[in-house]
């Protein structure tokens, strides 16, 4: 069994190569089913939003024995019959409870049935309250933040590569990756709060790290080699891929398992909320960003590309070549 050297050796000359962009067709519809079973997953389980989008009152109980969610949903409505609750554990000894919006007095008489309910003191209950406007305010700031993101991305990239189809190929990949990590959010039921769009807005940065270095490599191969290499323009832009493969995968095992580590730490251990949203979105994105590099962004820059004239012409030749070169053997 061959080492992980050679492995990255053979990809590297081109003795292995996995055909990223040979079978592209297969990669798209695979992407295209992806994105669009994520896109629908909300109409069936609705994506969570945290009360700093929704708004709403929160109650946060410290110091219980028994960490039974019920026992708090049945507290709350018995001062608000009917009243829609989430309630989450916190570490081993508290417990948090989101719900609509409530007036003054509702919310005393929900910290006293609280405390009753788990036999603490009213001074181990606290509450907050976040209004409508401020969760608009903060879900108008989150989109603008990604819409400037996206937008600088397309110029920079434009620039630095001297191609827009460079540009319209990587941002392609990494509205990939934000639908198929929201939709993972949505399928598994996880709570999408500020914390977690930092950290959805963290993994498009790493994801486009990741394609800028595959693009890189993308550009040396189709600019410098030209026909002398004896390559299509398809087959130097897979043999990029593929000798950057070896990266890319390292990178990716190790951005994940520190950040699964902390993802764990957080979640079952300390019960840190923002740790654990933010740790879970770059866990589920970088997994999701390595892909679309690999299968949607690099592929897709070939298809791009492969129509031009100049592009075309010089395969045309490449493959007379060959031909040329088979007929005398």
């Amino acid at each position: 069994m061959r080492s992980m050297n050679q492995l990255g050796n053979d990809l590297y000359t081109g003795k292995t190569s996995f055909p990223f962009v040979g079978r592209r067709r297969l990669w798209f519809l695979i992407a295209a089913l992806l994105v669009i079973g994520s896109a629908l997953v909300p109409l069936i389980r609705p994506v969570q939003f945290s009360i700093e989008f929704t708004g709403g009152s929160q109650f946060t109980i410290n110091g219980v024995t028994d960490l039974d969610q019920s026992i708090a949903t049945e507290a709350v409505q018995s001062v608000v019959p009917g009243a829609a609750t989430r309630v989450t554990t916190i570490g081993d000894d508290a417990v948090r409870i989101q719900t609509d919006q409530m007036t003054d007095v509702e919310t005393r008489d929900v910290t006293a049935a609280l405390a009753d309910a788990y036999s603490v003191e009213t001074a181990s209950v606290s509450s907050s309250f976040i209004g409508p406007a401020w969760g608009q305010d903060v879900t108008r700031q989150s989109l603008w933040g990604l819409a400037i993101f996206l937008a600088l991305t397309f110029i920079i990239l434009a620039v630095y590569f001297r191609t827009w189809k460079m540009s319209v190929a990587a941002i392609i990949g990494l509205v990939d990756v934000l639908v198929i990590t929201v939709g993972v959010y949505a399928l598994f039921g996880f709570e999408i709060s500020p914390a977690a769009v930092i950290g959805f807005l963290t993994i498009l940065s790493y994801s486009l790290y990741d394609t800028t270095v595959v693009f890189d490599k993308i550009r040396e191969n189709t600019r410098e080699d030209g026909e002398q290499s004896g390559r299509t323009f398809g087959e130097s832009v897979n043999l990029a891929v593929n000798q950057t493969l070896v990266r890319s995968i390292n990178t990716t095992v190790v951005a994940a398992l520190p950040t699964a580590a902390i993802l764990f730490i957080g979640a079952l251990w300390l019960g840190a909320q923002t740790l654990t949203d933010i740790s879970l979105s770059i866990f589920v994105g970088t997994i999701v960003a390595a892909y679309s590099t690999l299968f949607v962004a690099a592929p897709l820059y070939s298809l791009l590309r492969e129509n031009e004239t100049p592009i075309t012409d010089r395969d045309a030749r490449v493959r007379e070549a060959r031909q040329a070169a088979l007929a005398e053997s």
